[in-house]
């Protein structure tokens, strides 16, 4: 389908959706629609008053939480139309999906890719434990080995230090570093790659395996990635570095792939008791947090931007995709020489509300780009997830990008290389629909 006809589609989709609701439902389609906001801010009041109350006000704000949506279906079926909200909720999903497929060209393309050079002596770590054993699963170590690689399965039993791994393969004449694992333990492996310019392999065996994601590769089966050593290319990305206190030494620093979190989430991870019981410590934790009776008072600064007290504060290697604010979707590139920066600060009911019904947009979301970012706190330590791992950092912590400072070798072929879906922009579709559209018409004529 042209991109003129995708447009059309998605304004008389769009036109449809309301059609259907002022056809079938008269002048009741205005009361449906403020039956179905007014279940919306019910429902999302009641979500944070369930974050950030305990005992009866909790259990009434779950109360609500239930009974506000199922009076909405409720009220719909027993005045005869939730067929039309059902039909006009998808037709309205058709035009949205159409109109991204019209706004697709307008989207940069994706990273450029390298020729890779051979490599001799490839060395890898892998991690049996991640991703529910992923290593054994799919017999990658005896496939690594089968290739020519050096392979270090590492000990559940004991702690070891994988970047000295690395360092030490890099000693004896190693020319790749690679892992198998979780994204933390890709971070450190990484980071030593980064020292000694080597490429690096990352194979998708961890439980999220985020970057793999975002580097396109196959999350179904990591033995794919192995493809990398036979018939690779290579990407430049960019790798994100935390200085922790007032240090002067840029050259040290914590790597940082995907993120860093600071605020309620790295406080949460970071009690003893999240790994026993995850639901029931995020339940107890939240109140204080999120209305600053507990954990320290946050300062961010990225650029011209200054924030105080933040609840949560995610700077991610490169901005996320418009949309995800909790990051859990993909990062559209790895090489625009910017830190993402995401601070979530909601004071009440309100602005919780208006954040979920603006999809991730409102006062409590304020998103930045930016080379570097500081955060500073009122207390002298403040807890720090990197890449999923959870740790404790002298504040201010600093966040720096160094811009293709990583040689990543990923296979030629690669399931996940899609190009970043563009923001739905009404305005132009409709003009896209229209010009071209006119446009074509005059080269008919002619």
């Amino acid at each position: 389908m042209s991109r003129r006809w995708a447009a059309r589609l998605a304004l008389a989709a769009g036109a449809a959706a309301i059609a259907v609701l002022v056809v079938f439902a008269g002048l009741g389609s205005l009361v449906l629609m403020g039956v179905g906001w007014a279940g919306l801010v019910l429902t999302a009041a009641a979500g944070w008053w369930l974050l950030t109350h305990t005992g009866w006000i909790r259990a009434l704000a779950a109360l609500l939480a239930v009974a506000a949506p199922l009076g909405v279906l409720i009220l719909y079926t027993a005045a005869g139309l939730l067929w039309v909200v059902l039909a006009s909720v998808a037709l309205w999903a058709l035009a949205v999906s159409a109109g991204k497929a019209a706004l697709a060209d307008d989207t940069p393309p994706g990273m450029p890719e390298r020729s890779a050079g051979r490599v001799e002596r490839p060395f890898l770590i892998m991690n049996p434990r991640s991703g529910g054993g992923k290593v054994e699963k799919f017999h990658l170590a005896e496939r690594a080995r089968a290739l020519g690689a050096e392979v270090v399965v590492l000990d559940p039993a004991r702690p070891q230090d994988v970047a000295e791994l690395a360092r030490e393969a890099v000693r004896a004449g190693a020319d790749l570093l690679g892992v198998a694992g979780g994204d933390g333990t890709q971070a450190l492996v990484a980071g030593v790659a980064v020292e000694h310019d080597l490429p690096f392999v990352v194979i998708s065996a961890g439980t999220r395996n985020h970057f793999a994601m975002d580097l396109g590769l196959d999350r179904q089966d990591p033995s794919t990635c192995l493809d990398a050593l036979t018939d690779g290319v290579e990407l430049r990305i960019d790798v994100g570095y935390l200085h922790a206190g007032d240090t002067a030494d840029r050259s040290a620093g914590r790597v940082f792939l995907n993120n860093a979190s600071f605020g309620v989430y790295a406080e949460v991870v970071q009690s003893p008791a999240y790994r026993d019981d995850k639901a029931r410590t995020i339940l107890e934790m939240l109140p204080d947090l999120l209305t600053h009776h507990s954990g320290a008072r946050l300062t961010v600064r990225a650029g011209s931007l200054t924030k105080e007290a933040p609840q949560a504060v995610l700077v991610s290697n490169n901005p996320y995709e418009r949309g995800d604010p909790a990051g859990l979707g993909r990062r559209g590139r790895l090489d625009s020489g910017e830190l993402g920066v995401l601070c979530v600060g909601v004071a009440n009911a309100a602005e919780a509300t208006e954040l979920l019904l603006r999809g991730g947009q409102g006062r409590g979301l304020t998103e930045a780009t930016a080379r570097e970012v500081v955060v500073d706190a009122d207390a002298p330590v403040i807890p720090v997830g990197v890449d999923g791992e959870a740790l404790t950092l002298a504040t201010p912590v600093r966040c720096r990008l160094e811009p293709g400072a990583l040689r990543v070798r990923v296979p030629r072929h690669r399931p996940g290389v899609t190009r970043a879906a563009p923001p739905m922009d009404w305005r132009r579709v409709r003009r896209l629909a229209l010009t071209m559209g006119r446009t074509a018409a005059g080269r008919e004529a002619a």
